[in-house]
C-alpha cells in the first residue's frame, strides 16, 4: 500500500504531518510532460535589468541625492543604485537587483555616469548574465518536502527523513547521509523548512569558522568578527574594520567552493578591492581560486529551489 504524502500540495491552509513515522520513500510524483526548448515557459520569470532598446525617449532627470538614478547607455535606459562611501575610487556591484555603484562624496555624478560609460561593455554583459541566471533559478522546480527527499549538502545530495515524536530534534548521519527531522504531530511544511534551514545555518557556522581559522593562520591575518548572511547572490563581505560575513547557503556547496570564498574574503583584510595585488594575496592561499570562481558561478546555477 502506497505511503501518502506527509504535506498537502495547496495553501492555505497547510496540512498538517501524517501523524504516524514514515518507514519508506512515498512513490514518485509523476513527472510534467517534456516542454520543447522552443516554447516559452508558461512561469513568470523576472523582468531584465536592462530596459527595451529605445530611440527616442530620454530618461527622466534625477535628483543628485536620490539613491536611484537613471543613465541613457546607448540604445539603452540604465537604472542604478548609487551609494556614497569613504572609498577611494568608483566601485561597481552586479547582482539580481540590478547596478549598484558605490563612490566616493567628492566624486561628481557627471564623473560617475562617465565611468559607466567607459565600462558599459562589461556592465551590460554582466547585467545579461544575472538576468538568464535569474531565469534559470526560477524555472526549476522547488524540492518536494516529502520524506525521501533529496537536499543539497557540501557538494553531494542528502535524504530527508521525516518522523514524528513529542518534540522537535534533528540530526544527520554522515554514514547513510540521511538528516532526520522529528516534527510534532500537525507540525507543517512551512515549520519543516524552518527546521532544515536552522540545521543548514547550524553547520554552516560551526564549518566556515573552522576554515576562517584555517586560512587566517595560513596569510597571516585576523579579523574581527563573523557572521552568517542570507543575501540573495553575494557570497561573502569583508568591511574595512575586517567584519566578515559569508553567505550561509555556500553550505550547499563542496569544501573547495567554500575555501575559495573564504580566501577571498580573508585578502580582502589586506586589500579592499579586487586589483591584481588582491588576486595575488587570494592566490597565496587558495592557488587555483580562477577554477573555483567559474565552478562556483556554475554550482549556484544548479542549486535546486529549496528557500522561497
Amino acid at each position: 500500500m502506497d505511503q501518502p504524502d506527509l504535506f498537502g500540495r495547496e495553501a492555505p491552509p497547510p496540512r498538517s504531518v501524517y501523524t504516524a513515522p514514515v518507514w519508506s520513500v512515498p512513490p514518485p510524483a509523476a513527472k510534467p510532460p517534456p516542454v520543447s526548448p522552443y516554447i516559452t515557459p508558461a512561469a513568470p520569470v523576472a523582468p531584465p535589468t536592462v530596459a527595451v532598446p529605445v530611440k527616442s525617449r530620454t530618461p527622466a532627470p534625477t535628483p543628485e541625492h536620490s539613491s536611484k538614478r537613471q543613465l541613457q547607455v546607448g540604445e539603452f535606459i540604465l537604472e542604478y543604485e548609487l551609494r556614497r562611501s569613504t572609498r577611494r575610487s568608483i566601485g561597481f556591484m552586479i547582482d539580481d537587483d540590478g547596478l549598484r555603484v558605490t563612490a566616493p562624496k567628492r566624486v561628481t555624478i557627471t564623473e560617475i555616469d562617465n565611468a559607466i560609460r567607459t565600462k558599459q561593455g562589461w556592465i551590460l554583459a554582466k547585467l545579461r548574465e544575472r538576468r538568464e541566471r535569474r531565469a534559470a533559478r526560477l524555472q526549476k522546480p522547488p524540492v518536494e518536502w516529502i520524506d525521501g527527499a533529496q537536499l543539497p549538502y557540501l557538494g553531494a545530495d542528502i535524504t530527508l527523513r521525516l518522523l514524528v515524536g513529542g518534540r522537535y530534534r534533528s540530526s544527520f548521519d554522515a554514514a547513510t547521509r540521511e538528516l532526520t527531522m522529528v516534527l510534532l504531530p500537525g507540525a507543517t511544511e512551512s515549520a519543516l523548512k524552518e527546521r532544515v534551514k536552522a540545521w543548514y545555518q547550524q553547520e554552516a557556522k560551526q564549518l566556515f569558522v573552522q576554515r576562517l581559522d584555517l586560512y587566517a593562520d595560513r596569510l597571516g591575518v585576523h579579523y574581527s568578527s563573523f557572521g552568517l548572511s542570507s543575501a540573495g547572490t553575494r557570497w561573502g563581505s569583508c568591511t574595512a574594520d575586517r567584519k566578515i560575513r559569508l553567505n550561509w547557503k555556500l553550505i550547499h556547496f563542496s569544501l573547495p567552493l567554500i575555501d575559495y570564498v573564504v580566501a577571498h574574503e580573508l585578502a580582502h583584510t589586506l586589500e579592499m578591492n579586487h586589483s591584481a595585488a588582491f588576486w595575488d594575496t587570494v592566490g597565496l592561499i587558495y592557488p587555483e581560486y580562477d577554477d573555483a570562481r567559474n565552478l562556483l558561478r556554475k554550482r549556484a546555477q544548479e542549486l535546486p529551489v529549496l528557500f522561497s
